[in-house]
């Protein structure tokens, strides 16, 4: 079986890329159907929702305009606790339909407080989709409204998840090797 080596930590296959992009070709339907006549803002979350976002986006159709937002929570393999805005959101959201796309939710807390700083800019409507969602490490009040994949509270890298900053480039979503810890 095939693995992959990142900062002296060995990962196995999760997810692999058809499966990843069989849902996100239905998540981009979902999305197509409930913002028919509309031209919904996606907000991307940088860096590492940047494949997720660009391949929803290339798969929408209707009519939709994407833009952007860097946050940082991480450091190395676990969250620091404390969220920074790196790069802002430089458009008027007012009256908007805006869809904020995540590469992974795990406590929530990155999450909760995008939310709360987007609904002081008055949008019409604010939803979430997620890659992959963490639901047993979840702490905070959110429920995603597209949800990739529910998977368990390991860390992983791939498709757009990195360990500080490598292996976003990976097709595929990998996941730790307990067993080579």
């Amino acid at each position: 079986m095939n693995r992959v080596t990142y900062k002296g930590l060995t990962f196995k296959p999760f997810l692999e890329e058809q499966k990843i992009d069989g849902r996100v070709r239905e998540i981009a339907a979902e999305i197509s159907r409930e913002y028919e006549g509309k031209v919904p803002l996606l907000l991307c979350v940088l860096n590492g929702a940047f494949p997720f976002a660009s391949d929803i986006f290339r798969n929408l159709s209707i009519d939709a305009e994407i833009t952007f937002i860097r946050l940082q929570s991480y450091c190395g393999t676990s969250s620091t606790g404390c969220v920074k805005e790196i790069a802002g959101l430089s458009e008027d959201i007012t009256g908007r339909d805006v869809i904020v796309i995540e590469d992974i939710i795990d406590t929530g807390r990155t999450m909760v407080k995008l939310l709360d700083d987007l609904k002081a800019k008055n949008p019409a409507s604010l939803k979430v989709a997620t890659l992959l969602h963490k639901p047993e490490v979840c702490t905070a009040p959110i429920t995603p409204d597209y949800v990739g994949f529910n998977i368990p509270p390991a860390f992983i890298i791939g498709y757009g998840l990195d360990i500080d900053g490598l292996a976003r480039n990976l097709r595929d979503i990998w996941v730790v090797d307990e067993d080579t810890k």
